[in-house]
């Protein structure tokens, strides 16, 4: 998603949002552009690798969290947000960054042509401010073998690399933004009612930085654009 300002596309340094719950009670502690996520060193490394059983569930829709205001790490500006996805070269960048094996995971399981919204994390106010696609599925994430870049990790070998990332394309904006306040009051009337978005990893796997949706989730979030904020 940047001290060296890297682009996801040319090569964006989108880092990981470091997991950390983005809630408007509690000012979330930026970890990074995408929120520069810690591995996780609650499951063995054998065990975050191994991909889901057979019977998981497939996902074609995804929340990717990533900074839109300018934080230093190590000297350099980790900010990206949806304007400077739309600012790159074909509009188009790479989500590098992700240090978390489940949201790696799920970058793993995504799909050319997918949709994801572009959300905005560890701000002033969070939340979902467009919507983009996934033009190359996972490869690589280079920035864990770079030393000067703030994703490094010095335990991933060129032989056997733990980290992957995608490309993304900005698609548009949303015709107004939705916010994380508005999607909580939603998911607690959800939950108690009954609603798309009772489950929404949004609020039950609040840390990670990549998360699936429902088509149901998707759409109805989708929709929340042409009504009045609640």
């Amino acid at each position: 998603m940047p001290p060296r300002k890297r682009t996801r596309g040319s090569t964006k340094t989108v880092q990981p949002e470091s997991e950390t719950e983005d809630t408007p009670e509690a000012p979330a502690r930026r970890k990074g552009k995408r929120n520069i996520e810690k591995a996780d060193k609650s499951k063995s490394k054998a065990s975050s690798d191994v991909k889901d059983s057979p019977a998981k569930i497939s996902y074609c829709h995804w929340l990717m969290k990533s900074e839109p205001e300018s934080r230093f790490e190590n000297g350099i500006d980790v900010k990206f947000g949806i304007e400077d996805l739309k600012a790159l070269p074909n509009q188009t960048g790479c989500w590098d960054g992700v240090r978390n094996y489940q949201a790696r995971n799920f970058m793993r399981d995504m799909a050319v042509g997918q949709r994801a919204f572009f959300y905005h994390s560890n701000c002033k106010e969070p939340g979902i401010a467009g919507l983009m696609k996934i033009v190359k599925e996972a490869y690589v994430d280079h920035t864990q073998f770079d030393k000067k870049d703030v994703h490094y990790n010095a335990s991933s070998k060129p032989d056997n690399p733990k980290w992957s990332m995608v490309d993304v394309q900005y698609e548009r904006m949303l015709k107004r933004f939705v916010s994380l306040a508005e999607l909580k009051r939603l998911h607690l009337e959800h939950r108690s009612k009954g609603g798309a978005l009772k489950d929404m990893a949004l609020f039950t796997r609040a840390r990670l930085s990549v998360q699936p949706l429902t088509e149901e989730e998707f759409n109805f979030v989708l929709s929340l654009e042409d009504q009045e904020p609640v």
